[in-house]
């Protein structure tokens, strides 16, 4: 049943994606180049809306009890709606961020919580009411740290694609298979749009592709993982997430040190440092590609070690964080104060 919702998922996207490309040609849902952009030429940027249609007929399809999930289904319907918006449009991140906030509540209100994690020696910390809270600010901050990493053609939709299989598999090994099938149609649905997407690329998923995506995937991690594991519940779906919540924690820092709007843009990204190290778009890609499917099996590793073990996997995997920021320079000299408080060595380099 898995692979084969994954494989049909993936046969309907490659066929809807070239009558989205042209939808977005006619209703002028284009990315213009500019000088904070990669691409040189108008690219159509609609393509999460081939993604959704994709996840939403496979779900239809392969889901018998399709109302077990109309909470996840209604917050995928309203945030791929604000992403085609701003697709369009070019909506203002206030109203982006009161589309989010919906999304998230209507799916937390339909009973996808984040009621507790479990801790070492302490069994399981429960958050009561504090679950709400918690699980929307979850949601909102996967689902724009998707959004941000979306910069290079393929980036975004691969390590998605990453994520979700990991995801997929720890929901398989812990017995919870709806959301094992749903994280393999949305699988099935990513990866056809993949083939358009990687570089050259013929479409971007805009908003509402890297939106729908990020919101899909916190939401997979909150009921399928956070509940599941026996110990350190709350550092999986952060270890397999790495790439993505890294590089936003950065962009973060870097605007609160310059003083300027959270949604501001910059070119400061991990990919835009991997590009200025030489690589090539295409390398760079398959390097981030890499770095993605090396925390997402530190993950899986994760869940089946023991108290020690996870203590040497969690050092390994900050030793890795911190070499890959010093080797990609995203450590600048005007905001270090504020790194070195977490850690981070100054180096000749920095």
């Amino acid at each position: 049943m898995l692979y084969l919702a994954t494989i049909t998922c993936f046969v309907i996207t490659l066929l809807l994606t070239p009558i989205v490309i042209k939808f977005a040609f006619k209703i002028g849902a284009t990315d213009k180049p500019n000088a904070r952009k990669v691409h040189e030429r108008i690219m159509p940027r609609l393509g999460g809306l081939a993604i959704f249609l994709s996840f939403f007929i496979g779900s239809m399809f392969f889901i018998s009890k399709t109302i077990v999930a109309w909470p996840i289904l209604l917050g995928a319907l309203i945030i791929v709606l604000t992403g085609v918006l701003d697709d369009i449009k070019e909506i203002s991140p206030k109203t982006k961020l009161i589309g989010q906030f919906i999304a998230a509540t209507i799916t937390v209100l339909g009973g996808i919580r984040i009621d507790f994690v479990t801790l070492p020696f302490i069994d399981r910390l429960e958050f009561g009411y504090f679950a709400i809270p918690i699980t929307i600010i979850w949601i909102i901050g996967i689902t724009n740290a998707i959004n941000l990493i979306d910069g290079l053609d393929g980036l975004a939709a691969g390590v998605s694609s990453i994520a979700i299989f990991t995801i997929s598999i720890l929901a398989v090994t812990m017995g919870n298979p709806l959301i094992a099938l749903l994280g393999f149609i949305l699988l099935g649905s990513t990866l056809g749009f993949l083939v358009f997407n990687f570089h050259p690329a013929k479409i971007f998923m805009g908003d509402s592709g890297s939106l729908f995506l990020g919101y899909m995937i916190s939401v997979l991690a909150v009921s399928g993982l956070f509940k599941n594991i026996a110990m350190f519940s709350l550092l999986v779906p952060i270890i397999i997430l790495a790439v993505p919540i890294i590089d936003t924690l950065f962009a973060i820092v870097r605007r609160i040190v310059n003083k300027k709007p959270l949604s501001s843009p910059d070119k400061l990204h991990l990919h835009h440092c991997l590009l200025r190290l030489g690589f090539s778009h295409r390398q760079t890609v398959l390097i981030i590609y890499i770095m993605a499917a090396l925390f997402s099996i530190s993950a899986v590793i994760f869940t089946e070690a023991t108290l020690w073990g996870a203590a040497v996997i969690i050092i390994s995997l900050l030793l890795i964080v911190e070499l890959i920021v010093e080797l990609t320079g995203l450590i600048h000299e005007n905001y270090y104060p504020i790194l070195k408080l977490i850690g981070f060595k100054k180096t000749a380099k920095n």
